[in-house]
C-alpha cells in the first residue's frame, strides 16, 4: 500500500481543494472531492481511472461497479455512465487520476508487440484489481508535474508503460479487441466519435452507420449492447450534458444553452433536461451551485 499512499500524496499536492484539473501532462487529469457526491450522469471518455483514496460507484444501465484504491476502472470506448463518490471526507478526500487512452499509441504498441487481438465481443467497461507496477507508473506520471521540463521526454515513455501493463493485465483482451478495425467495439467507437463531433446538429442514422461501416439495424443492435442506449439517446445525453456545463460554468441562460446544443423548442429542452437530471434547468443549476457537487467524470 506504500505505492498507493505515494500516489495519493502526489495528487493531493497538485490539487489541494475540491475540484478537477487538466494537467500539463497530456491526457492526465486529477480529481478531488472532500465529501460524497450525488449520482451524476456523464459521458466518460475511453480512459483508465485510478483512485488513490476514497471510492466511487458507477453504473451503465443495470450494471453497477465500484472502484477504489484496490481496483481500477477501465473504459474502452466513450460511455454514458452515472457515477458518484461514495467515500470522501475533508480528512481523507477522494483522490483520483484519469489517464485518457491514446488509441494511436495503443495500436502502435500492439503492432510492435506482434500480439493478435481476440475475436469475441468483450466488455467495454470493467473494474479489475490494481497492481503495484501500474500504480507506480501512474505515480511517476503525476510526479512529472513537479518537473515540467521533463514532461515532453518522459511522459510518452511512462504512458506507453501504462498501456503495456494494461495490455498484459486482465483487461488486455478488450483493449486489443478495441483496436481491430472490423470489431464491433471499434465500429461502435467510430459511431460514438461521429455523434460526439456533431452532437449539436441533426444526425441521420444512415450517416452514423456509414461512418461505422455498419448497417443501420446492426448499428442499433451493437450500439445499444455497448452503451445501453440508442445512438439518438446518446446524442441527447451529450446535448444535455453540454447545456448543463454552459449554464453552470459560463452562466448561460436555459434558453441560450438549449439553443446552443441544438434544441429548437425550449419546452422540449426543459422537459428532457428534467428527465435526465431530476429538475428543470434553473432549479438544477441553483441546486448544483448551492451544494458544490462536482461535474466530475471519474
Amino acid at each position: 500500500m506504500d505505492r498507493i499512499a505515494d500516489l495519493a500524496a502526489s495528487i493531493a499536492l497538485q490539487i489541494p481543494r475540491t475540484g478537477m484539473t487538466v494537467t500539463a501532462v497530456p491526457r492526465l487529469s486529477l480529481f478531488r472531492a472532500d465529501r460524497p457526491t450525488v449520482p451524476l450522469p456523464a459521458v466518460y471518455d475511453a480512459c483508465l481511472c485510478l483512485i488513490a483514496q476514497g471510492s466511487k460507484h458507477v453504473s451503465l444501465g443495470e450494471r453497477n461497479l465500484v472502484y477504489d484504491p484496490a481496483h481500477y476502472l477501465l473504459v474502452s470506448v466513450d460511455l454514458p455512465l452515472v457515477g458518484h463518490v461514495t467515500q470522501a471526507s475533508p480528512a481523507a478526500p477522494y483522490l483520483c487520476c484519469k489517464i485518457d487512452i491514446d488509441h494511436a499509441a495503443l495500436a502502435d504498441l500492439i503492432l510492435a508487440e506482434g500480439g493478435r487481438a481476440p475475436k469475441a465481443d468483450l466488455p467495454a467497461l470493467a473494474v479489475y484489481r490494481s497492481d503495484d507496477d501500474l500504480i507506480d507508473a501512474a505515480c511517476r506520471l503525476v510526479r512529472l508535474l513537479d518537473r515540467p521540463e521533463s514532461i515532453p521526454a518522459l511522459a510518452p515513455l511512462i504512458e506507453r508503460e501504462i498501456l503495456y501493463r494494461l495490455l498484459t493485465g486482465p483487461h488486455g483482451p478488450a483493449l486489443r479487441y478495441m483496436t481491430v478495425a472490423d470489431s464491433r467495439l471499434n465500429q461502435v467507437g467510430r459511431a460514438i466519435a461521429t455523434i460526439r463531433r456533431g452532437f449539436d446538429r441533426h444526425l441521420r442514422i444512415d450517416d452514423i452507420a456509414a461512418a461505422a461501416n455498419m448497417s443501420p439495424s446492426s448499428l442499433h443492435e451493437h450500439f445499444k449492447a455497448v452503451t445501453r442506449m440508442t445512438p439518438l439517446e446518446y446524442q441527447k445525453q451529450l446535448r444535455l450534458q453540454e447545456a448543463r456545463r454552459l449554464m453552470l460554468s459560463e452562466g448561460a441562460s436555459a434558453g441560450s444553452a438549449g439553443f446552443a446544443v441544438g434544441y429548437e423548442s425550449p419546452s422540449q429542452f426543459s422537459r428532457e433536461y428534467a428527465r435526465l437530471f431530476g429538475a428543470p434547468p434553473k432549479r438544477d443549476i441553483e441546486r448544483m451551485q448551492a451544494s458544490g457537487d462536482l461535474l466530475t467524470p471519474v
